[in-house]
């Protein structure tokens, strides 16, 4: 398939990112980058000066709202991407409305418990909905060790062991891979289906 196609069925996609942060922003960017239509990304947090080594935000966006500070930057990169800003904290009263639209939805949580939740609630109430998520991605280098494994409509990017600890940051090398990696399993779900 040549770039024009894939750009022609992505255009009638909708992707979720639950989260604007490390995962999320890379991700989000991938994906306006190879023509996606719509985003739905939803975020409470401001962007902050420990941010940048590894989420898509600048210096000069410090103090301003993740998830509208990722539409400027998404609409510098391509303007044709329709993006949906929720800046609200997302939980299982306000999840599947916000996403219940979306064709995949990209966990892009720190929070492990956040990740539970949102499992946990799009397998009872949208269980039809394909969910991909980051989880390990931790520290630096040991390449060798970040896979891809799907589990029916769970499609887990990561390492699955290195939690994100004080001796154990997460940086942008390991962070940018997985949500790399996010972008792409999101774009083989699509494609596939189209």
């Amino acid at each position: 398939m040549i770039f024009e196609e894939i750009k022609s069925k992505l255009k009638k996609c909708t992707v979720g990112i639950a989260g604007a942060g490390g995962l999320g922003s890379n991700c989000a960017v991938a994906l306006a980058r190879v023509g996606i239509g719509k985003l739905v990304i939803s975020d409470f947090d401001i962007v902050n000066e420990s941010n940048l080594n590894r989420q898509y935000f600048f210096r000069d966006q410090l103090g301003q709202k993740k998830v509208h500070a990722l539409k400027e930057n998404i609409a510098g990169i391509n303007p044709e991407v329709k993006i949906i800003t929720n800046d609200t904290k997302l939980n299982e009263n306000n999840i599947v409305e916000i996403y219940k639209d979306c064709d995949v939805i990209v966990e892009a949580f720190d929070l492990a418990e956040m990740k539970k939740m949102l499992i946990e609630t799009f397998l009872s109430e949208l269980p039809e909905k394909k969910i991909v998520l980051g989880l390990g991605m931790a520290g630096y280098g040991k390449n060798n060790l970040i896979k891809f494994r799907q589990s029916e409509n769970l499609y887990i990017c990561g390492d699955e062991e290195s939690e994100i600890a004080d001796d154990n940051p997460p940086l942008a090398p390991r962070v940018g891979i997985v949500a790399n990696m996010q972008a792409n399993t999101v774009l083989e779900i699509l494609l596939s289906n189209k």
